[in-house]
């Protein structure tokens, strides 16, 4: 909101005050290690089953959609404020991209895909949406990426039901949580429409 905010007013105190506040954001709950993002300061020291980290997969899909919405709105001559956002737009894309797992999904909790089984679309939309953006925008390259955005594509395709619902939504919360095909919700169909735009616009 405020980075649009700028590129409409031209006023530069909403950039300052939106990009604080990111990176206040980014220096408390970013893991630097594993390049992926804690949903809040609970999660520092809880692990999953498999002694892994607990690090949402919706959650880290909200923040490469939000990389790529910032990368939108940032003007293209800006210096000052984009080379950071386009750097950790690559830096968390290239890690996600090797997440995914085999079915073309990712799954509620990323790094222990084997206690969360079934396929989570509301993350799996999100990080497609970021990955064909950033293959469209020339930001990531297309033989690399290519092939996880459209492994991805294909499993969110098989999760849309012959009326048209999205299904394996994860419901709000504050964490990884197991999913099922009858749950929906309307930020999942939003994620598969914003990767479907992306998706249109790599095949045109």
């Amino acid at each position: 909101v405020y980075t649009r905010l700028y590129t409409l007013t031209g006023n530069r105190k909403y950039m300052i005050f939106a990009d604080a506040e990111f990176k206040a954001t980014y220096n408390h709950l970013y893991d630097k290690e594993e390049k992926l993002f804690f949903r809040d300061s609970r999660y520092f020291n809880q692990k999953e089953a498999n002694g892994q980290k607990v690090f949402w997969g919706r959650g880290n899909g909200w923040v490469i959609g939000g990389l790529a919405e910032i990368l939108k709105t940032l003007p293209a001559d800006d210096s000052e404020y984009r080379p950071f956002y386009l750097q950790l737009f690559k830096e968390i894309s290239e890690r996600l991209a090797g997440l995914q797992n085999k079915d073309g999904f990712w799954h509620a909790s990323l790094l222990d895909p084997a206690s969360y089984p079934s396929p989570e679309t509301s993350a799996t939309g999100f990080i497609v949406y970021g990955l064909a953006y950033g293959v469209n925008q020339g930001y990531l390259p297309a033989d690399k990426y290519l092939p996880v955005i459209e492994k991805g594509w294909a499993a969110l395709c098989s999760a849309v039901e012959s009326d048209g619902k999205l299904g394996w939504v994860q419901p709000v919360g504050a964490d990884p949580r197991k999913v099922t095909k009858e749950m929906t919700e309307l930020y999942g169909t939003g994620a598969f429409l914003m990767a479907a735009c992306e998706i249109y616009r790599l095949v045109r």
